[in-house]
This record gives C-alpha cells, sequence and structure tokens, in this order.
C-alpha cells in the first residue's frame, strides 16, 4: 500500500520500491482497498529485502512490527524512518471487520506517505 501511495504522492525524481523481510504474495484485501482510493496495486508483487539495493538508497522507510529492528543494516548515508503501524494481515474477525482494519492502516500509511512526499517534494 505504501509503494502504491508513494508513486502517486512523490515526483518522478524518486525511484519508488517496497519489499519485505519474508515474501506472502500480493494480499487481495490490499488490493480490494487501494482499488477504494483510486489506487491500481494488482501489478505489484511481494518481494525480498535486497540488502544490495538498500545500500544505494536514499531513504528507506520501515512498517509494521520487528522490521526496523530485522531490517538489513543500510551504511550511514541512508536515511532511515520507522512507521510502527499495525500488519493488517494479521486482523482476526469476519471479512467486514478485517476490511476496516485494512482501511484504518490504508489510512494512516496515506497521511504518513502525504506528510513524507510533503518534505521531499520541495
Amino acid at each position: 500500500m505504501a509503494e502504491g501511495f508513494a508513486k502517486q504522492l512523490l515526483n518522478r525524481t524518486w525511484r519508488i520500491e517496497s519489499a519485505g523481510l519474508e515474501t506472502h504474495g500480493l494480499n487481495p484485501l490490499a488490493v480490494k482497498i487501494m482499488a477504494e482510493k483510486g489506487i491500481d496495486i494488482s501489478h505489484q508483487y511481494s518481494k525480498l529485502i535486497e540488502p544490495t539495493y538498500l545500500s544505494h538508497s536514499d531513504l528507506v522507510v520501515t512498517l509494521c512490527g520487528d522490521a526496523r529492528d530485522r531490517c538489513p543494516m543500510t551504511p550511514p548515508t541512508v536515511k532511515r524512518i520507522h512507521w510502527p503501524l499495525p500488519d493488517p494481515a494479521s486482523a482476526v474477525g469476519d471479512q467486514e471487520a478485517v476490511l476496516t482494519v485494512f482501511r484504518q492502516v490504508r489510512d494512516q500509511i496515506e497521511k504518513r506517505v502525504a506528510e513524507l512526499a510533503d518534505q521531499l517534494n520541495r
């Protein structure tokens, strides 16, 4: 979801990629709730973090749980930001309850990416 918002809100001088500590495939509920915002993430796919790629990055944003602590080391020149958001994929309950959690997390991500984009696009 963060990749989808970043590609929409950041100017084209930024190369946007997302990856994780594990791959689980694209969550269909994430695709559904991002479509509600007019953003198609159906072409995205789950990728593992590449330490070499990280070392050539300007900025790394980690989301959820222990991602900040488990993310591979980066050189001191790479700025790191952590957004401690809940992982919506771990939500339990009926489909509507789970969708509510996905929407809440989506909206938090949108707000944070928009704030970051305001800073970076200056």
